[in-house]
């Protein structure tokens, strides 16, 4: 059974930064990519950051150059490091592994207010 668990959501003011990670439990001998989507209320899910398999990234337009998607293989996590964070950012993000199926995360929460 695999399972993904997402922590280090919370409440930032905005400019400050936040590194969510993501720990992958349970045995997957593929891994097509792994990524991070977000979900703004009243909005549809999408895209922040991705990494394949071959370490290569993307980014969503309006998070390039603040966020980074990164892993430690050895620990089987996917970090995301988001800094100058905006309002907009706002949302609760889901962490995804695309594999033979996909693998979803339950999602944290992240809030960026003054």
């Amino acid at each position: 059974q695999v399972q993904l668990v997402e922590s280090g959501g919370g409440l930032v003011q905005p400019g400050g930064s936040l590194i969510l990670s993501c720990a992958v439990s349970g045995s997957i001998f593929t891994i097509y990519a792994k990524g991070w989507y977000r979900q703004a209320p009243g909005k549809q899910r999408e895209l922040v950051a991705r990494i394949s398999n071959t370490a290569t990234t993307s980014y969503a337009d309006s998070v390039k150059g603040r966020f980074t998607i990164s892993t430690d293989n050895a620990k089987k996590t996917v970090y995301l490091q988001m800094n100058s964070l905006k309002p907009e950012d706002t949302a609760v993000y889901y962490c995804h592994l695309r594999a033979p199926g996909n693998y979803w995360g339950q999602g944290t929460q992240v809030t960026v207010s003054s």
